[in-house]
């Protein structure tokens, strides 16, 4: 009994309802939209917000001022992003009138065999160090982007982001609290410290942070291209390093190296169409859990509501099931996309909820065959893009080669190391995904760009603010703003089952009489500060071309127009 009532009393106290009194919207809600009709930018931190929105001032397009905000959260935010990881983008043409999709990740080194994890001994992929490190993909999907869609030269467009990193920035309170655990983590590897704990300390909020490696490395780029990353010096450095560090990265796979031009997935959801990327991304999960909840009356459960929160829970656990199973390289499986995101299989999946009990444990299907950064910018042409990009785990592996100024990824780690797995480690094979771009369309018009950060949160947190837009009518930023829910304990594409139902993790602002509804239904909750994803997003209003810019009250998110 006495444990009982601890339980509780640990519980409500964290969740309390929160609330400010505001003339308009909902009291959760943090600001107002932005509004503008020239052209719009939402990024994760200001700096490169107003980049973007001086390359669209200085005549480039949203795919020119993207790129240039992306280089700039690569070194105003290196414990998220930068030119060592990987990234995957959404693109509306204007003048195509047509979405496009960009894969742009990295493939294993082709000399590092399944078997040397198994001889070693080892039971999953290290998360830092040489072996989860993967081929980069940024800066070829950068020129991808650029070469496709560009309008305004490269050097102009990076010019920003090489002149902050050689005259420095001021960092802001959370980057420098991420960057303090992140080098506390990784100075154990060479040239970390170098780079990123100047003084002996990694930046302090306030501080002026210059990086002049990096700044010598984006340089490099604009001036000779992205052959110079992958072919040139910049490559030899990277193999040269990783060969001394025991890994496995050659200069042969840097050069081998290229970003795919992918087709979009979709599902409608009561008259809006959403589109994800394919795999090896996890935004499959997003149009499955979709489906799921679309043959429930969501608006009438109410946003908060135990009921609601109890359906979209039990939703992505069997959206995640399936993740684990199936989501992989499609160059090296048979994956079955299109039958998942099928009304036909959300209806058979939807038998298996239990509207009065949480699920223990769940399997995946067999349907039927026949800490990262996010961006968006839109232009007054009419182009949107929607950009996500990340070195994966905050600063990624620790490898940081010498003068270049940068971490390479360590997403190498979401391989399995289970012989059979569709996700199984192999030579030149891309690993399962986290980040994904997303983008919503009204009869065959763009409407909303959008994405939330946070590894597996982000298919969740896609779902609730498509939720919260369509079914309970937010606007573009209550529907960020409001109070998020994160299921931890689904089954991994790495390994491991969940077999106790997992825990239900809850913002501050839901109520407690549902959260002991939900109790009652045997879900697990818990209460957890962090991890709920940060959100950016542009809608277009298809009437006027007026832009509404949102963005992420949990990081140092702004939205900003012209």
């Amino acid at each position: 009994m006495k444990k009982s009532l601890i339980f509780c009393l640990i519980l409500i106290l964290p969740v309390a309802v929160y609330s400010q009194d505001r003339i308009t919207g909902h009291d959760f809600t943090t600001r107002s939209e932005v509004i503008a009709v020239n052209g719009m930018a939402c990024t994760s931190q200001p700096l490169a917000t107003q980049v973007a929105i001086d390359i669209l001032k200085k005549g480039g397009n949203a795919i020119d001022a993207a790129i240039a905000a992306n280089a700039v959260l690569g070194l105003v935010e290196p414990t998220s992003c930068g030119i060592g990881g990987d990234l995957f983008a959404i693109i509306w043409s204007a003048e195509k009138q047509k979405l496009y999709g960009l894969n742009g990740s990295g493939r294993s080194p082709r000399s590092l065999k399944l078997d040397y994890f198994n001889e070693k001994g080892y039971e999953y992929i290290p998360a830092t160090g040489p072996l989860p490190v993967s081929v980069p993909g940024c800066v070829d999907g950068w020129f991808e982007m650029h070469g496709m869609f560009g309008k305004i030269p490269m050097e102009d467009i990076l010019q920003p982001a090489i002149t902050y990193a050689r005259e420095g920035f001021p960092v802001s309170e959370l980057i420098a609290f991420y960057l303090n655990s992140g080098t506390r983590n990784l100075k154990r590897y060479p040239n970390v410290a170098d780079v990123y704990m100047p003084g002996s300390h990694s930046p302090r909020k306030g501080d002026i942070f210059m990086n002049p490696a990096l700044a010598n490395t984006l340089e490099l780029i604009a001036k000779k291209g992205r052959d110079e990353f992958y072919k040139g010096s910049i490559a030899h450095t990277i193999s040269g390093f990783m060969k001394e560090q025991g890994g496995f990265l050659s200069y042969e796979d840097l050069a081998r190296h290229h970003s795919e031009w992918v087709e979009p997935i979709s599902t409608g959801y009561r008259g809006y169409t959403v589109w994800e990327l394919p795999p090896n991304g996890q935004g499959t999960a997003v149009l499955q859990m979709l489906n799921i909840l679309e043959g429930y009356n969501i608006k009438d459960m109410g946003f908060g509501s135990a009921e609601y929160i109890h359906h979209f829970v039990e939703a992505k656990k069997l959206a995640f099931e399936d993740r684990a199973k199936y989501y992989s390289d499609p160059a090296f499986n048979d994956i079955p996309v299109k039958e998942l995101i099928s009304k036909t299989y959300a209806d058979k999946r939807r038998k298996l909820i239990n509207p009065d009990r949480a699920a223990r444990n769940v399997k995946a299907g067999n349907p039927e065959t026949g800490n990262t950064i996010y961006l968006t910018v839109a232009d007054k042409e009419g182009n949107m893009v929607s950009l996500i990009q990340s070195n994966y785990r905050g600063m990624g592996s620790g490898m940081c080669p010498p003068g270049l100024g940068f971490i390479l990824q360590d997403r190498g780690e979401l391989f399995s190391l289970e012989e059979g797995h569709f996700n199984v480690y192999a030579p030149g094979k891309r690993p399962f995904h986290t980040i994904i771009p997303a983008f919503i369309t009204k009869d065959g018009k763009p409407f909303i760009s959008f994405g939330v950060m946070g590894g597996a949160m982000q298919p969740q947190g896609h779902t609730q603010i498509v939720v919260n837009i369509i079914d309970f009518g937010m606007n573009l930023q209550e529907a960020g703003d409001a109070p998020r829910i994160r299921h931890t304990g689904s089954s991994q594409p790495t390994g491991g089952i969940m077999t106790d139902g997992g825990k239900v993790n809850l913002e501050s602002g839901f109520r407690w009489e549902e959260i002991q509804k939900l109790i009652i239904k045997g879900h697990q909750i818990q209460w957890n500060l962090g991890g709920y994803g940060g959100y950016q997003a542009i809608m277009r209003d298809p009437e006027t071309g007026v832009y509404y810019g949102a963005s992420e009250s949990r990081k140092d998110g702004q939205a900003a127009g012209y």
